[in-house]
């Protein structure tokens, strides 16, 4: 596979990632974000309530690492796995919501965010 189609995977899942990252956080953690175009972390439980979301309590170094954690796979699935060009991209997709699950039950747990 050429290293554009690799690239494009790679980029066409990490924009995914971008777009709905803050909406992510919402489904997971019932906080109040939203679409970034539609005030994002305005209406976030860190600005009201006792409990504090766990993925925007962390600050932007703590977000950065949380974000990181689902693009690095989602790169390396693109210009590392033998897949083909459709089950490539779907798989990078796939680790979006695979990895934020996984992340999420690290940072909600060690807030005690469910408890």
């Amino acid at each position: 596979m050429p290293h554009w189609q690799r690239a494009l995977i790679g980029g066409i899942a990490v924009v995914i990632t971008c777009v709905l990252f803050i909406n992510f956080c919402n489904l997971v953690f019932r906080c109040g974000c939203t679409w970034l175009w539609a005030g994002a972390a305005d209406h976030c439980n860190i600005h009201t309530g006792p409990k504090h979301c766990p993925w925007c309590a962390i600050g932007q170094n703590g977000q950065l690492a949380i974000w990181l954690s689902m693009v690095i796979p989602q790169v390396w699935i693109a210009f590392r796995s033998r897949l083909g060009f459709v089950s490539r991209l779907a798989a990078a997709i796939a680790a979006f919501p695979v990895m934020g699950l996984v992340a999420a039950g690290i940072t909600g747990w060690r807030h005690g965010y469910w408890g």
